[in-house]
């Protein structure tokens, strides 16, 4: 079986920018602010804010920060039901 091709660079940034979003919506139907989001997640705003702008590549344990602050699985940041 042959490897996926590679990514590009347009490819990581949209699928970035997805996540941000679904961290956005998630936050605003709970009707908080990135304040809120932040202390609950453990992280600054401004790091809130550049996941959800999709300008800032998020480690895996911000991810996991922002879910858990979320009080959502992991793979909700990713995928929508």
């Amino acid at each position: 079986m042959l490897p996926p091709p590679p990514l590009d660079q347009a490819s990581l940034d949209q699928q970035r920018r997805e996540t941000g979003e679904r961290i956005r919506r998630a936050r605003e139907l709970r009707r908080w602010s990135q304040e809120a989001l932040a202390e609950r997640a453990g992280l600054h705003r401004k790091t809130i804010s550049g996941l959800e702008n999709g300008g800032a590549s998020a480690t895996h344990d911000q991810l996991a920060r922002v879910a858990h602050g979320l009080e959502l699985p992991l793979w909700r940041l990713f995928w929508d039901e």
